[in-house]
Formats: C-alpha cells, structure tokens, sequence
C-alpha cells in the first residue's frame, strides 16, 4: 500500500514537472517577443561588463519568480491547504524571496546603487532570521545570527557574480536545487511544501536553460540572482546546515563538508575574484572578466564546453552528495580530509588558472582576439 501511494505521488510530482516546464517555456518565449530592453542597459554608457558582445534582455528571472509563486498557490490543490501556507517560517521565505526579486528587478530596470542592493540582501537575511530560517551550529545565538546574515549576503551576491557567463548560473542552480530535492524525496517527505516550490523553480531553470545556453537569447538579470541567491540560501540553511531530518545530531565535519560541496562552485568563484582582486588592490565589487569560467576560456574553451565542464563539476557535487547521504552512516576524520580535500583541489586549480604566467599570456592573447568577436555556435 505504502510503495503504490509512493508511486502515485511520484507521478503527480512527474507531471507538474513537466506542465510547469512547458508553461515555462511559453512565458519565456511571449517574455522574449515583447520586452526586449528590460536589463539592457551598454548602450547608456554605464560600466556593466558582460563576457559576450552582444546585448540581450534579462528577463529569465521574472519567470523564475512567476513559476515560484505559482508553485505556493499549487500547494493547497494539490494537497490539503493546511498550515504550511501560514506558517511563520513559511512567510518570511515568501518575504525575503520577494525583497530579492523586487531589488533584483529594480536594478535591470533602473541600475540602483549597490548600497541599497546590499540593504535589501541584509534585509532579506534579517527576515529569514525573523522568520526562524536561521542557522543553529553555534551555542551563541548572536554568532548563529551573525553567520545566517553573512551566509545570505553571501550567497546572494555569489549567485550574482557567477552569472557572467552563459548557462553557468542556472546549471549551478539546477545542481543545488536537485540536491535538496534528493534529500527531501529520500527521506519521503512527500507532502513538504518545500518540495512543490523546488519542483516548480527547477522547471523554470530547466526552461530557461533552453534560451540562456550559449548562445543565449536572453539572461536571467538581476532579477533571477538575487532571487535565487537568497532561495537557494534559504534552502541551504533549512535542509543542509539545519539538517530537519536528523535535527539532534551535534554539527560535525559531516555538516559543514556537504554543505560547502554542494554550494561549492559560487563559493570558490566569489572566493578567487574576491582575493584577486583585493591583492591587485582592486575593487570586488565591480564587474571584471576574471572569473573562474572566463579563465576557462582563456585555456582554450569555448563557452558552450565551459558550460559543459560546470554541468560536469555539479554532477561531481550531486553523486558525493548521493554517496554522503546513502552510504556513510558514521563519519570521521578520513571522511572530512576527503572531501575537503576536493574543495581545496578546486580551489587551488582555479587560482592557478588565474595566476600562472601561461594563464596571462592566454588573457593578453584571448583579450586581442575578441576585439572583433564571434558568435560561438559550437
């Protein structure tokens, strides 16, 4: 009885996977047919630098947030309409993704001072903490605050960094996303209001993946970071550094390697500009071409391989995670020596690709061959 019941529901979740993905590919097709300067803003002379050439609408982020509340008015159809919706914890994610999306959009539209943006992500962590989406590794409540905030500014504004390349940032997404999908199907919490919002904003990445893969035809903006960068580093607090599932289990390495791991490639890539510059006595705040993809390229890649070596890294992070979660059920000190030693390796290779003499002379070399740029349809 129990595997029947099982199966219908991974139907149902089958299916509205595949409407929402559908729907989502019509919005974004009508989207891209009638705005066609939302976040297109070189032409005004401001200094936003972009890896490609061309100019293009960023308007994936609207269907991002349409598909998540779309998901949360799902919820009382598909199940009973019960307390989930009028929770507290429930609520604040509502609020802070909304703050996200508002500021997000704000800036595509207007290029608001990043001041503010920072006020509305600290903002938007200041409502999670309200809300009880807090992170609770430390005995100290102030420093589980303090942590929670530098975790959601930080996410955020990794999410945002990272997207500077095509596919890249909504590959990285659907990765992380996919992970807190497993751990919620894995443990069979079917009736989880989280999962149906997952589901939902999975199928808009995937959606959108099918106009942003390079080259694309239109990004996901300001708009689609910072309202995935504070989502995803809800999700991150709520099912990996929170762990509801083994809620009296001590933070161990176990914690903090699966956490890292699956949030790591914007955590390396905002970790790498973010040194490099500051130790060239450069801003990090303003938009560069040396990123950890734009490196890539400079080795010799094209971007749609770049992309291609990211979906291999995220499928890395989903199968560690897999093996993490089904086959380890005591950890210890190996365990946390190997997989923080796949961080480090990642780590240490890109800054290597950013510092060697060879990786400068294919800057120089890459920079002199895009003065008249083309298209790659590779």
């Amino acid at each position: 009885m129990i595997t029947v019941m099982a199966n219908k529901i991974y139907l149902v979740y089958i299916i509205y996977f595949i409407l929402l993905t559908f729907f989502s590919l019509m919005v974004n097709a009508l989207f891209l047919r009638f705005f066609k300067t939302l976040g297109i803003r070189n032409n005004s002379g401001e200094t936003i630098i972009r890896w490609g050439a061309l100019s293009k609408p960023a308007i994936g982020g609207i269907t991002f947030y349409i598909m998540f509340l779309l998901s949360v008015a799902s919820y009382s159809i598909l199940f009973e309409p019960t307390k989930p919706l009028f929770q507290t914890a429930f609520i604040g994610l509502l609020l802070a993704c909304g703050a996200g999306f508002i500021i997000g959009l704000a800036d595509d539209a207007y290029d608001t001072k990043p001041l503010l943006k920072f006020g509305i992500q600290f903002l938007s962590g200041l409502i999670l903490i309200t809300s009880g989406i807090y992170i609770k590794i430390f005995p100290n409540e102030l420093m589980n605050y303090f942590f929670t905030l530098f975790w959601v500014v930080g996410i955020m504004n990794s999410i945002n960094m990272l997207d500077n390349m095509d596919g890249i940032t909504t590959i990285v997404s659907i990765g992380i996303i996919v992970n807190a999908i497993f751990r919620i199907v894995i443990h069979q919490d079917f009736d989880n209001m989280h999962l149906l919002v997952l589901i939902g904003v999975l199928s808009s990445l995937v959606a959108f993946l099918r106009f942003n893969w390079h080259p694309s035809k239109m990004y996901m903006g300001d708009t689609g970071s910072q309202f995935l960068g504070v989502f995803l580093a809800a999700i991150g607090i709520i099912y990996f550094w929170n762990d509801p599932y083994s809620p009296n289990v001590p933070a161990t390495g176990n914690l903090f390697c699966s956490t890292l791991m699956i949030f790591i490639l914007p955590i390396l890539d905002t970790t790498v500009v973010v040194v490099n510059r500051l130790s060239k006595g450069q801003s990090p705040f303003i938009g560069g071409k040396d990123h950890t993809t734009h490196n890539l390229a400079y080795f010799g890649l094209t971007d749609s391989q770049v992309a291609l070596a990211f979906s291999a890294l995220v499928l890395c992070t989903i199968s560690l995670n897999v093996i993490i979660t089904l086959f380890i059920n005591e950890w210890s000190h190996l365990h946390t020596l190997y997989f923080s030693s796949y961080f480090i390796g990642l780590l240490a290779f890109f800054f290597y690709a950013t510092r060697s003499k060879k990786a400068k002379t294919r800057q120089r070399l890459y920079k002199m061959r895009m003065v008249h740029p083309k298209e790659d349809v590779a």
